[in-house]
């Protein structure tokens, strides 16, 4: 089945026309380039020792495997070293080439040599012969192999392991990173990178600047036994607090044990009792993160003179690969490739755009290991094939028996010609079972997609994805056998329909004894099919696929009754439907739309991915227009060409340009949904990948927080563990000596805490009260693993800048819930810490803590937005971090209580309708009046903030013993992850519902009984209101964050009522005074229901007193 392909003959002779102009005018597009090349062979002849050469003239048109092979035989034919050259195969040996000083290695065989960097360097040197060498494949050392165990067990997968995938992607990303690696360590400042200043470029808020006094803060600091407090501005560099401190101790020196000979240029200020956080470099102190914290708790600046960490200790390890240039998989134009004009010897590879057939796939069959367990069943297999979630052509078979082994052998042919598949195209096959009775005798015939809705009651079993043109390019052909996913048990029958990452995945399931394999034939061809890059321009700037494309009609100016429609498209939420018409009014004006930024997603989201006009015409759109890059930042827009809609490579680069404008603040800020936005991109290798490896690279901060936040998916997610191994095995080969310490001893000690977790749940499982025993038993086991030689000291993994040191196994104990969390409290290992109490990490198996980091992260956005507005809601987004499967740790919160324990605590059972007892905890916890008024303020702004903040996700109907308070009045929610698993209390599904928890205690606190209002309930309801108001300022950013979350993390939680909860919680499309009526509302909901709410509460500790029900002991 080669080129059967018929096109009219009127194109043909019109086609030849338009190239032989074009030959004349330009010939170094002529594919019938000859290049001269000099070999430098892996022999040399007898008894000399230079090695044997060889001159070639190549064509253009060859792929790189060809002209190795003709190297090859022209070596053998010449009679060099018969021994060597007919003993061994051209692919014993790899190509390079020198490069400014670099040795490049020519790394695709597919790829079609005048493509080649090398081709375009030599061009651009005016050298008449290149030079490539051979050289034979070398072998890794037993060094280098070491070292790749070592990172392996870092990352917590073999990387190297190429068992479970059809092609090179993986292999061929690792070396291709490697050039974006190095980029990056040449151009990084080693000792800003071993300082690593954690700053902010945002202006300090107003609700901070007015705790400093008249622009002079007051700093302590320290040196070995003294200590030393200076005021200074807060506008003044490290630089010029250390000049201040050394004016003013001058002639104290030698007592405070300054060397003689040195000077302020020797030291630098680190925080007292935090692991490196320097204030250094040239932001003034108000820009440094950890003054903002100092001043916004109210807390005294201590720091510690010392002098400076030393770039050395970031050594980082040099590879034995070579360099692999960007060029690598590149595809060449149209012209290059087409196989139009060419005498039948010349061709080497064909392009897509020649092939004007359908495509279609022919399904064999599939076999299971062991049947589902309900007899009587049919089993059909549904093709399609997406963009993103544009979907382009589906295809179905016909039922057949569900039998261990069922064979179809037909061919699907799909509404879709090869010419016009786009790069990121899906094969998606999912094989559906139904019942036996519904279809009539003649059971043969291809069922009406139509009778799906209807009668039929199918179910989606397994799924899996085929990229259909891979990273080089190259259409996919030949026999696959892909091992398919199985849909999760639980998943309703809507699921099939529902968004979720997992199933986008081009990964095929390495479970393969268990799980069920489909078996396909794509199309063959005698050559390398390829999907060419762009089609050469003419001279006189249009294309011939898009005569009218640059002319008038696109040009015209909109006409003012569609500007409004145009207006009110473009001001629509990111999950607003558009309708056929919409999408035909942006994709008419696509260059009007293309001066609006803010039309970018909605315009993209109206290209038909399937045409390849369209495609064309959208990429000439994107590189021509100059509004996206020259407008100011917006990160939810950005975010929104990043999500599951968007395949296209072009797009999603787009996207990531902007984002390289964030600040390193913000990228922390961002880092974890744009590391589940990575599950969104077709190929391994993207830009976002890149641009995520770029800035770990660049800032320590960040590059903790993307190892951990890789790690914990490669422990837990499938679908998507050899993408992030791959990043995150580039990101530990540049990271630098002392890094990688700090995570062997960080993944050492969570590994050895995990395995007493498991075991001390296992001892006591399904028990709810925890035995003086098994206490016993959990000490016993740590003090083993103290004496096993852990590490002595640790960089906690939610909050790098605190190192742990040993455990105080008398204060460790088990907690009493039923998932048998551990509460470990850990030595501070810092000798300049000030703060004598201990660091509280719980350890805790059984939750998907990756859900509680996501909520924790929207949080903290959240704050941020909050912060802009000079709002501060005294959230307390604590520290979380997945670790493993169902298993990770979770800061404990000093001086913190449920809820329900101090209901219980004051009067048994009854607790919860004594609606004075947590006013009276508060006031007996507070020292003074003066303290105990603050922590009333403190209850009441964390009360708002959390009402408002849980209400927009969805989680604001909480237990009592999820909702905490610390002793100075700051309530905040935990266990998020807890909530988002138990499907039912989501948005609301029980009867009983409240938008969020505002029980009388909670009022009674703010002086508020029964239906009277009080200056503090008052000021309640306006703080709720302005953080609510503030939010829905980023309406569109907070919409992309929670479908990005529920998409990702929440696999329960992806049905479109699910996503589309956050619109109606932002009240999307409604003026201020109807949002802030309907939060008021919500209030008072809470208000009515409040005691409603309290009776759940009570029936919830009586149960807990009979049967101990999930309770934690503080």
């Amino acid at each position: 089945s080669t080129l059967s392909d018929e096109e009219p003959v009127v194109l043909r002779e019109e086609n030849r026309r338009r190239r032989r102009k074009k030959a004349i005018t330009s010939s170094s597009c002529t594919s019938m380039d000859q290049i001269a090349v000099e070999f430098v062979l892996p022999t040399a002849a007898r008894g000399g020792n230079s090695p044997d050469t060889l001159q070639l003239e190549v064509a253009g048109n060859w792929t790189v495997e060809q002209v190795k092979a003709q190297v090859w035989m022209k070596a053998v034919t010449s009679n060099l070293c018969p021994d060597f050259y007919q003993r061994f195969s051209p692919d014993h040996c790899i190509l390079l080439y020198q490069k400014k000083g670099n040795v490049c290695e020519i790394y695709d065989k597919h790829q079609v040599f005048q493509t080649l960097d090398c081709i375009r360097y030599w061009r651009a040197l005016k050298k008449d012969v290149g030079r490539i060498q051979l050289v034979p494949r070398p072998q890794p050392s037993d060094e280098s192999l070491q070292y790749q165990r070592y990172l392996n067990y870092l990352i917590g997968y073999d990387v190297t392991d190429v068992s479970n995938v059809h092609d090179d992607e993986l292999e061929f990303t690792r070396r291709k990173l490697l050039t974006q690696r190095r980029i990056e360590l040449s151009d990084r400042d080693p000792k800003l990178y071993s300082m690593d200043p954690w700053v902010t470029r945002k202006p300090l808020p107003e609700h901070l600047l007015s705790k400093v006094c008249n622009g002079f803060i007051l700093v302590v600091i320290h040196i070995s036994t003294a200590s030393q407090t200076i005021k200074v501005s807060i506008d003044d560099t490290p630089a010029q607090v250390l000049s201040s401190f050394f004016t003013k101790t001058a002639n104290k020196r030698v007592l405070l044990g300054i060397p003689e000979n040195t000077g302020e240029k020797d030291f630098v200020l680190r925080v007292c009792g935090r692991y490196k956080e320097y204030l250094y470099g040239d932001k003034p102190l108000q820009n440094f993160n950890w003054i903002r914290q100092c001043l916004k708790n109210g807390d005294e600046i201590h720091l510690v003179l010392e002098t400076p960490s030393d770039p050395e200790a970031d050594l980082v390890q040099k590879e034995d690969w070579a360099q692999v240039d960007d060029c690598t998989g590149v595809a060449g134009t149209h012209e290059q490739l087409t196989i139009d004009e060419k005498d039948h010897e010349r061709v080497f590879t064909i392009s897509m755009w020649d092939c004007n057939r359908k495509f279609r796939v022919k399904v064999l069959g599939i076999d299971i290991p062991s049947l589902p367990k309900v007899p009587e069943l049919v089993v059909f297999i549904e093709a399609s094939i997406f963009h993103g979630q544009q979907l382009l052509a589906q295809e179905r078979t016909t039922s057949k028996t569900f039998n261990e082994e069922v064979l179809w052998n037909c061919w699907l042919e799909f509404n879709i010609k090869i010419r016009d598949l786009p790069k990121g195209a899906r094969l998606n096959l999912q094989s559906h079972k139904g019942k036996f009775q519904v279809y009539s005798s003649k059971a043969q015939n291809l069922i009406p997609v139509c009778c799906l809705s209807g009668k039929t009651k199918s179910r989606l079993l397994y799924y899996v994805n085929l990229l259909l043109i891979d990273h080089r390019s190259l259409l996919r052909q030949g026999e696959f056998i892909l091992h398919m996913w199985k849909m999760p048990e639980k998943s309703e029958e809507s699921s099939s329909s529902s968004i979720n990452a997992d199933k986008l995945t081009s990964a095929t399931n390495p479970d393969k004894a268990s799980s069920m394999a489909i078996t396909i034939l794509l199309d063959k061809y005698c050559y390398p099919v390829v999907l060419p890059k762009s089609r050469d321009v003419c001279r006189d700037g249009g294309t011939w696929g898009e005569e009218a494309e640059g002319g008038e009609r696109g040009q015209r100016e909109m006409p003012n009754h569609l500007k409004k429609q145009f207006e009110a498209i473009v001001a629509t939420d990111p999950l607003h439907p558009l309708s056929p018409e919409d999408k035909e009014l942006l994709w008419h004006f696509r260059h009007e739309c293309m001066r609006h930024p803010r039309a970018y997603p909605k315009l993209l989201g109206s290209v038909r991915w399937g045409k390849q006009d369209d495609v064309l015409a959208t990429h000439r759109l994107l590189e021509r227009s100059s509004a996206w890059d020259s407008s100011g930042l917006d990160v939810g827009l950005a975010m929104q060409l990043l999500d599951c809609h968007y395949s296209d490579a072009q797009v999603r680069s787009m996207a990531v340009r902007k984002l390289e404008t964030l600040e390193d603040d913000d990228v922390l800020r961002y880092l974890l949904q744009l590391v589940q936005a990575v599950k969104f991109e077709p190929y391994h290798d993207s830009a976002l990948v890149r641009f995520l490896l770029k800035r770990a690279l660049r800032s320590k901060r960040i590059g903790h927080f993307l190892f951990w936040f890789l790690r914990s998916e490669i422990a837990q997610s499938m679908h998507y563990q050899q993408r992030y191994a791959v990043l995150l095995e580039a990101y530990l080969r540049g990271c630098g000596e002392a890094m990688l310490q700090d995570f062997r001893k960080q993944v050492e000690m969570t590994e050895a805490l995990q395995k007493v977790t498991r075991e001390i749940k296992a001892m006591s499982a399904d028990k709810y009260d925890v035995t003086a025993q098994v206490v016993f038993q959990l000490r016993q086991k740590l003090e083993t693993l103290q004496l096993s030689g852990l590490p002595e000291s640790f960089r906690v993994p939610y909050d790098p800048g605190l190192r742990a040191g040993t455990l105080l196994i008398e204060q460790c104990k088990v907690m009493a819930s039923k998932k048998k969390p551990l509460w470990l409290q850990f030595k501070r290992a810092d000798p300049s810490t000030l703060s004598k109490d201990p660091i509280g990490i719980i350890f805790k198996d059984g939750d998907d803590l990756r859900q509680d980091m996501l909520i924790l992260q929207i949080l903290l956005i959240m704050e941020s937005i909050w912060e802009t507005e000079s709002l501060d809601l005294c959230l307390l987004p604590y520290g979380c971090i997945s670790t493993g499967n169902r298993i990770g740790m979770i800061e404990i919160v000093k001086d913190a209580t449920t809820i329900a324990n101090i209901q219980q605590s004051v009067v048994g059972s009854t607790g919860a309708f004594k609606d004075e007892i947590l006013y009276q905890w508060l006031r007996d916890k507070c020292v003074s009046e003066d303290k105990f008024q603050q922590a009333v303020e403190r209850f009441l702004y964390s009360c708002g903030g959390y009402c408002v903040a849980t209400y927009v996700l969805g989680i604001g109907d909480r237990h009592n013993d999820n909702i905490m308070i610390t002793e100075s009045g700051n309530l905040f929610h935990i266990d998020f992850g807890h909530i988002l698993g138990n499907y039912k209390s989501f948005m609301g599904i029980s009867k009983e519902w409240v938008p969020f928890v505002l029980t009388p205690d909670f009022l009674y606190v703010m002086g508020t009984s029964g239906k009277k209002s009080s200056p503090h309930f008052q000021k309640f309801q306006d703080v709720c209101v302005k953080a609510y108001l503030a939010l829905r300022h980023h309406t569109n950013l907070l919409i992309i964050l929670f479908s990005m979350m529920l998409m990702t993390g929440m696999p329960q939680l992806t049905s479109k009522e699910d996503i589309e909860y956050i619109r109606e919680a932002l009240t999307v499309g409604r003026c201020e005074d109807d949002a802030q009526r309907h939060l008021l509302d919500q209030i008072e909901i809470c208000r009515e229901k409040g005691w409603m709410v309290q009776i759940n509460w009570f029936v919830h500790l009586v149960l807990g007193i009979k049967q101990g029900v999930e309770k934690r002991s503080t």
